[in-house]
């Protein structure tokens, strides 16, 4: 009998084993930040909040409703593309990665990334199931070469408690926010007096994004086409000329903070120590969270809107989005098969990574109740008909970002005249462009 019961028992750890290892591993990559501590077990997705939160959690929940398949998740410092590009070189690339729209033609005119169409097929997605930004951001020489995930711009984070305290509110309650570029600096001059505080809270320390994505959009809104030549870049014009001094004069003037890198921003903003922080879309479920607490700088005082059209040519926006891409590398058919189920669970609950912000890549969640009803959406649903990337012909869009961000930096904090930081980023970039 005692021998029965232990080949028995033998015969189920052998089967749990066989179970074990039958589970099919996937590496993914991400960006997104770290919050293991808080959402490390968390499966129930509508409790997370913000990128972190929601993407852990969903990754969680995947998980959990399928057991069979085990994602290791390694998470990178924003955006996280020179890990990438040494796992590449190295050949020890993840399987799927958190890659912008805007680096994808880098990675996809090498032959680094996979297209997805087969993937996506074999799961039932069809590419028409996408928003039109959101699936011509991935699409590349007619492929598919990213799963689309969302599509992200700079925003006006509005402060309204203090904005009221400024006199710069409607009889409606919302807020008088500029036309132009002399109305920028007339109410932040207002805000400022009225305060003691800087109506602008922008990131200026230890950044290159924010400065670019700001003269990208200033120079849209001059419908200046700067990039009329995909491997060429103009920035030695009055356009350009007309946004960096518009950038800097808030730094003149007195009416934006100065030496904040993101974080300091970031928590600046939800501290109450200024009027308007210029960040992007992946803020608003944070900030919401923050305007729902008693005693809060926030606390009944937030919205939201898109970055007011400051010159007359018209209303435009720098957008861009979040994507998942496959690394070229060997995977098992059971590999290939495990990813495309995760996109599909991805692109199934895209509502839930839209609580962040960022506007959704999947069109049925546009006509979702759920959708419809989270705070300030209405505000910001221009972006869809307003918000601009570059050319998907440029390539190395976060290296020419970087150049931008550190002549327009010089610029607008006094190291450099504005004529001479825009003539060295256009020949810094064409230098770069030139040599692909």
């Amino acid at each position: 009998m005692k021998r029965i019961l232990l080949t028995t028992v033998a015969m189920i750890a052998l089967s749990q084993g066989a179970s074990a290892q039958e589970q099919t591993k996937i590496e993914l990559q991400r960006f997104f930040g770290a919050c293991e501590a808080e959402y490390g077990n968390v499966t129930d997705v509508s409790a997370a909040v913000g990128e972190c939160g929601i993407i852990t959690a969903l990754v969680n929940k995947f998980e959990a409703d399928n057991p069979d398949i085990d994602v290791n998740v390694t998470t990178v410092e924003w955006p996280g593309y020179d890990q990438l590009n040494a796992q590449l070189a190295s050949g020890a690339a993840p399987d799927v990665v958190s890659m912008h729209y805007s680096a994808i033609s880098d990675y996809q005119s090498r032959g680094l990334i996979e297209p997805i169409d087969e993937v996506l097929a074999a799961q039932g997605i069809a590419p028409d199931s996408f928003t039109d930004a959101g699936r011509n951001g991935v699409t590349k020489e007619g492929q598919l070469f990213g799963l689309p995930f969302d599509n992200w711009t700079m925003l006006f984070h509005v402060n309204l408690n203090l904005m009221k305290e400024a006199g710069l509110v409607n009889a409606d309650g919302t807020p008088i926010l500029p036309t132009s570029g002399e109305e920028l600096i007339a109410q932040g001059k207002q805000f400022t007096e009225k305060t003691g505080k800087p109506y602008l809270i922008q990131i200026m320390a230890n950044e290159t994004a924010s400065y670019t994505r700001i003269l990208y959009t200033l120079l849209q809104q001059q419908n200046a086409d700067f990039f009329a030549d995909p491997t060429s870049i103009k920035l030695n014009t009055p356009e350009a000329k007309a946004a960096v001094e518009l950038m800097k004069a808030t730094k003149d003037e007195g009416i934006s903070t100065t030496g904040l890198d993101y974080a300091a921003a970031v928590s600046g903003f939800a501290n109450g120590e200024g009027g308007i922080a210029v960040n992007g879309t992946w803020l608003i479920g944070d900030y919401v969270a923050q305007s729902e607490k008693e005693g809060t700088a926030l606390s009944n005082g937030y919205t939201v809107y898109p970055v007011p059209q400051l010159f007359p040519a018209q209303d435009s926006t720098y957008a861009d989005g979040h994507s998942w891409v496959m690394p070229k590398k060997d995977r098992t058919p059971e590999q290939v098969e495990a990813i495309g189920k995760l996109f599909k669970f991805l692109a199934e609950n895209d509502f839930q990574w839209a609580r962040t912000g960022h506007l959704p890549a999947a069109k049925a969640v546009f006509d979702m109740a759920e959708f419809k009803s989270l705070p300030h959406r209405d505000n910001i649903a221009e972006i869809a008909q307003t918000g601009r990337s570059l050319p998907a012909e440029v390539q190395r869009q976060f290296a020419i970002q970087d150049i931008i961000g550190e002549e327009v930096g010089a610029a607008v904090n006094g190291g450099k005249p504005v004529d001479e930081a825009l003539t060295s980023a256009e020949s810094r970039i064409n230098d770069l462009l030139a040599d692909i």
